[in-house]
């Protein structure tokens, strides 16, 4: 799966009369299609802190949660003024839906990448497995009474859940929450038994031993996890 890439993306494109101005006249709003405390929501929080300094405006940001990160994604007000903050999703969420109130290709524009970020696969920190190859073989012995938590229908978290259970052959019952936050609440609670998040979400619980790590979608195993195995091909 390739690296996780977020992106912001102006929800209309700004009128003529609006464009004469100074940018930013007024307090903006980024919008956060995911629950608070996710990988998104960390690093939209991050930016907007950034971004109020440079613009010496306020940001305001507003956590607008449900399928898969499209609730927050249909809300455009024109006038450059309302900003997204969203990953793969917002590209793929156009196959995984029958109708959306908008038109990927051509409601947004972009503004540019804000970072990039490999994918974990993640488990509850009493799940019996040590390491991926032990992860696959428990899986398809065990699949049937298994959990694996995301953060929505479309959202990175389904898509790298998606790809793995393809990849091993085994699908396990998916658990769709509003966001990768209490995602991680229930994997640290042992609620559920699996997930995929981001580095920018997963780094911290698994130093501090949380949760359980055994891939990261990136070869070598990126800096920003240390403790993250490589991929292997599955056997």
């Amino acid at each position: 799966m390739k690296r996780l890439a977020m992106i912001a993306a102006v929800l209309a494109i700004a009128s003529s009369a609006a464009s004469a101005q100074t940018y930013a006249a007024r307090p903006i709003t980024l919008l956060v299609p995911f629950a608070a405390g996710g990988p998104t929501d960390t690093v939209a929080r991050m930016t907007a802190q950034s971004m109020s300094k440079l613009l010496g405006q306020t940001i305001i940001v507003e956590n607008a949660t449900g399928a898969g990160g499209t609730i927050a994604t249909a809300r455009a007000e024109p006038g450059g003024y309302t900003l997204l903050i969203h990953h793969i999703g917002i590209s793929t969420a156009a196959t995984l839906y029958r109708k959306l109130p908008y038109d990927t290709k051509t409601a947004f524009a972009p503004i540019g990448l804000v970072t990039n970020a490999p994918m974990t696969i993640i488990a509850r920190p009493d799940l019996p497995p040590n390491n991926l190859a032990e992860l696959i073989t428990y899986i398809k012995a065990n699949g049937d009474k298994m959990t694996f938590g995301n953060a929505g229908l479309g959202a990175a978290s389904h898509l790298c859940g998606m790809l793995f259970m393809t990849a091993i052959d085994k699908q396990v019952l998916t658990v769709p929450y509003k966001g990768n936050g209490p995602v991680m609440n229930d994997l640290i609670a042992k609620q559920i038994d699996l997930s995929c998040d981001q580095t920018t979400n997963t780094t911290g619980p698994i130093a501090g031993k949380l949760i359980k790590s055994y891939a990261i979608t990136t070869n070598p195993a990126s800096p920003p996890c240390p403790t993250c195995p490589p991929p292997t091909k599955p056997a």
